[in-house]
């Protein structure tokens, strides 16, 4: 049987976020802009006023942040990543005159992020990523980079494609790259990004095929890579009410192991040459070991998963892709519509 005569996929607003993340992407390159209280901020920190950098955001915004965290801890800078809801209760002490808390949030006006701006008082430097020109955070911010992805339907999809192009061009500016071969090689992302997208509903029908009988889902990798590992296992959860856990694929070793089975599927993300091979030795001793797993990356087996090679910081845009075709291809296994929220909302207000 034909696999478009087995599955059924209710194309929504979701499926049109998801399409229209080329133009996001393109958007927010064009769109970017240094702001004037920018320069104030590196002269502190290059002057030592400013001592450790907090990166804070709550769900797929935390998630972003990884790649973004790895990059100024390799360039010098003493760099703390936290959920903002963690940050706020458990390790206020962080947040002081010595601190720079860069924090994302797409709507600006998440419970925690509201929070977060009224312990402020000016305390500490506050630099806002967020999607939102007229919310809390861009409008308290010291200094703000807005991503242009535009209105967004329910799961975060071009707002975080947006958001990760938008942390890689402040990353630059952080380390002192340089900031036009960064935005090239961004740019460089979206004509991929779109070849990629023109053949999504093959993407679906594939893994659709692919994940038959999968009740437990994993996705594993390391480094830049867990940007993709957490809001993967974030999005299939909340877009297909299906369970889905994303850990890095040393953890998965620890425990996890023992659940292997024809039941379990594990999606692998290939990641950076660093530790490219010990992730596809992770594939083959899932199956070895009876369990089912398929690489995510340049070396993929399927079509579906497979992704061009890229710098470590623009990978994760190209990662997230395969996984958005993962959540439409559960939803057509069941007949269901992706993506709508029927518990939750798109901006989460309370704590």
């Amino acid at each position: 049987m034909p696999a478009n005569t087995k599955y059924t996929i209710i194309e929504n607003d979701y499926v049109r976020d998801i399409l229209d993340q080329p133009r996001a992407l393109e958007a927010t390159l064009q769109n970017f802009s240094v702001p004037c209280s920018f320069a104030q901020i590196i002269r502190r920190v290059a002057q030592g006023e400013i001592q450790r950098v907090v990166l804070t955001g709550m769900g797929s915004s935390f998630y972003a942040l990884h790649p973004l965290h790895a990059r100024l801890t390799a360039a010098g800078l003493t760099t703390v990543m936290l959920e903002t809801s963690e940050l706020l209760y458990y390790f206020p002490s962080l947040l002081d005159e010595r601190s720079l808390i860069i924090a994302v949030s797409q709507s600006g006006r998440s419970a925690e992020t509201v929070r977060l701006l009224n312990v402020n008082a000016r305390r500490f430097v506050l630099i806002g990523v967020t999607n939102t020109a007229d919310s809390p955070l861009a409008l308290q911010a010291d200094s703000v980079f807005l991503t242009t992805a535009g209105e967004e339907f329910s799961v975060s999809c071009k707002t975080y494609v947006a958001a990760l192009a938008a942390l890689d061009q402040l990353g630059s500016l952080l380390t002192n790259a340089d900031l036009v071969e960064t935005a090239a090689e961004l740019a460089q992302a979206v004509p991929i990004v779109r070849r990629y997208l023109a053949s999504w509903r093959d993407h679906v029908f594939e893994l659709a095929a692919c994940l038959e009988g999968a009740r437990d889902l994993f996705l594993a990798g390391r480094g830049g890579s867990l940007a993709a590992v957490g809001t993967g296992g974030l999005i299939i959860k909340e877009s297909t009410h299906r369970h889905s856990e994303g850990m890095s694929s040393a953890a998965l070793r620890h425990g996890p192991f023992e659940m292997l089975s024809q039941e379990t599927f594990v999606l692998v993300f290939e990641g950076d040459e660093k530790t490219s091979g010990l992730n596809v030795r992770l594939v083959g001793d899932i199956r070895q070991n009876g369990g089912r797993a398929e690489l995510i990356g340049p070396s993929a087996e399927l079509a579906s998963l497979r992704i061009p090679q890229a710098r470590p910081s623009v990978l994760p845009i190209f990662e997230i892709l395969p996984v958005e075709m993962v959540t439409l291809a559960l939803a057509a296994q069941a007949g269901r519509e992706a993506g709508r929220f029927t518990l939750g909302s798109k901006v989460t207000v309370t704590e």
